[in-house]
Formats: structure tokens, C-alpha cells, sequence
């Protein structure tokens, strides 16, 4: 291999690396951070200083680290990279040391039932942002055949999480994305998800918030993962 292509290709790996790799679909799973807090549309270029649709700034000053010295990279118990700032019951960020809502631990094994039953759960309970953690979870554990699902059920849940905070834009987003990855499963319905009912749930959602901006109860407005389910 040339020294131009090995460049080119630890590049590719580079990227990969970061943004879930070509058999996790080159996506993040979620992208719960990559919408905009003033605009609530979804942002190309999300290291940006400032939003390409709106122009407004990053949220930096809840970024920053206390004054009292320099904050290293947050990391959780297993050394993983993981941003420790506290969120609110619907996943917002808030300042370092501010009271928070315990987010889900990362990394928990599942089988998919056990995943689909935790993240009903959470959403029944009003947090569609802590189902999706759930979901994302399930997203990196899963085979390759199955990761448009996982990401698809993590986005629908991203996308009652922006539905809850009012911010309409990106809650249609979301949905959006979410319906059209989890579409290509209708026909096999895994693990019993009612892929039908839920794309129907995410169309019905976006209709409904469109023009309005106004936030929806998060627990009222609840799918179900899987048909029948109580």
C-alpha cells in the first residue's frame, strides 16, 4: 500500500471510528447532539462555533469546567469517554454541579427483550431520553442485520424527547429518520416491535407538531415498542 492510501485509509478508520463505523451505518445513533438548542434543526457540521441554519453560538458556557482549575475529558467508572454534566428529566444539559436526573448506565448487557421492556418502561414513565440510552445500547450490541433497527427505535425515542421540550423541528427530525430506518424490518417484525404501528405513531406525531412548537406530555404521548404490549 502507497503511503498516500495508508494515509487515506487510517483516515477512513479514523472516521469510522467515530461515527459508528460502515456496518453500524456511518451514523451516530441517535443524534440526540446534533441539534441545534436554538433552532431545533439538525446540524451538518456539529463542531462548528456557531449553527449553519440560524447563526446562533454553541452552548459553551454550560460547557465550561469549574474555575477553579482545568476539567479533563469526562470519562465514566470504566474509563469510557462520556460527557459528566448533569441533565434534567428530559436530558437537557445543565451546568456542572447543578441537581440532575441520573441518566442510564452505559454499557449494560440486555438481551432485546429485556432492552425493549426497560425502554418501554422508561418511557412510559416520561423519559423518552433515557429509553433511548437504553436503545443505543442495544444499537452497539447488536449484529450487523439489525443496527437500522436499534438506531431507528433510539431516534423515534430522541424524537419524543425534542417533542417534550416543544422543540417541533427537531422532533420531525427525528421521527422522520427514525420511521425510515426501522421501515425495511415491517415484514419481519423482530422481537415482536410493532414497526408498523410505530411508523404510523411517528407520522401521527409529526403531524401533529407541525406549526404548533408547543411541547407534548412525554408519558401521554408514548409508543409502544411492541404489539400487544400492555
Amino acid at each position: 500500500m502507497s503511503g498516500t492510501e495508508e494515509t487515506h485509509q487510517n483516515s477512513q478508520n479514523s472516521q469510522n471510528s467515530r461515527s459508528g463505523g460502515p456496518g453500524q451505518g456511518g451514523d451516530p445513533a441517535c443524534w440526540s447532539h446534533l441539534v441545534c438548542d436554538a433552532c431545533g434543526r439538525v446540524r451538518e457540521r456539529p463542531d462548528g462555533e456557531v449553527c449553519e441554519h440560524c447563526g446562533a453560538a454553541a452552548d459553551t458556557a454550560a460547557e465550561a469546567p469549574p474555575a477553579s482549575g482545568t476539567r479533563s475529558r469526562d470519562r465514566d467508572e470504566q474509563g469510557r469517554a462520556r460527557n459528566a454534566r448533569p441533565r434534567d428529566g428530559l436530558g437537557r444539559p445543565l451546568p456542572y454541579g447543578a441537581p440532575g436526573v441520573a441518566r442510564q448506565p452505559e454499557g449494560v448487557p440486555r438481551t432485546p427483550a429485556q432492552a425493549l421492556t426497560e425502554a418501554q418502561r422508561l418511557l412510559d414513565d416520561g423519559m423518552p431520553f433515557h429509553a433511548h440510552e437504553v436503545l443505543e445500547d442495544a444499537w452497539k450490541a447488536a449484529p450487523a442485520a439489525e443496527r437500522g433497527l436499534w438506531r431507528g427505535l433510539a431516534q423515534l425515542a430522541v424524537g419524543l424527547t425534542h417533542a417534550a421540550r416543544g422543540n417541533a423541528p427537531g422532533a420531525e427530525a427525528l421521527l422522520g429518520r427514525g420511521a425510515v430506518a426501522i421501515a425495511p424490518y415491517a415484514d419481519t417484525a423482530p422481537y415482536g416491535i410493532d414497526i408498523a404501528g410505530l411508523t404510523d405513531w411517528a407520522a401521527g406525531l409529526a403531524r401533529s407538531l407541525n406549526g404548533s412548537g408547543g411541547p407534548v406530555p412525554a408519558a401521554e404521548t408514548a409508543p409502544r415498542l411492541r404489539a400487544g404490549a400492555a
